[in-house]
């Protein structure tokens, strides 16, 4: 039977770490974008951040996260698609695996599915968050309000 995109994407989030799996869902070009098109800084907190190509890069993602973090619970809340195009909502909560910091995030996922397998992957989450249960001292400054303010987190 045929799977729909939104059971394509559906069953490879339910197994991410399996490579047979994810290889059988996918294109093998496929291109994942984890959280960003390429930011440098935050790749060396997450090194798997930015945008990579084939099953293996989204295998070795859910590995890494993973070992970076104790997946507590991760939800979907709502799928679904419009033609080849594929939209995941749902939250996750984590623990940091140095340093027991605990964080929920809402995610999102955009996907294109095209002749039955996943062709794009694009995985969004609350980075601040995320890249905050691994700081273990020190401020941020910074300086956003266009009137002046200036705050330290």
């Amino acid at each position: 039977m045929t799977k729909t995109p939104a059971e394509t994407v559906a069953a490879m989030l339910n197994n991410p770490k399996d490579i047979a799996h994810v290889r059988s869902l996918c294109a093998p070009d496929v291109t994942y974008v984890s959280l960003n098109y390429e930011d440098r800084e935050l790749k060396r907190i997450m090194p798997w951040c930015g945008t990579s190509h084939g099953p293996e890069a989204i295998v070795q993602t859910f590995i890494d996260v993973g070992r970076y973090w104790t997946i507590n619970a991760f939800e979907i809340e709502a799928l679904f698609d419009s033609g080849e195009n594929v939209a995941v909502f749902g939250r996750f909560t984590y623990t940091s695996t140095v340093l027991s910091k605990t964080v929920t995030s809402p995610f999102s996922c955009f996907a294109k599915v095209r002749g039955g397998l996943c062709a794009y992957l694009q995985f969004m989450e609350d980075t601040f968050a995320t890249a905050d249960s691994f700081r273990s001292h020190g401020a941020w400054t910074i300086r956003s309000n266009p009137n002046g303010e200036q705050i330290s987190v």
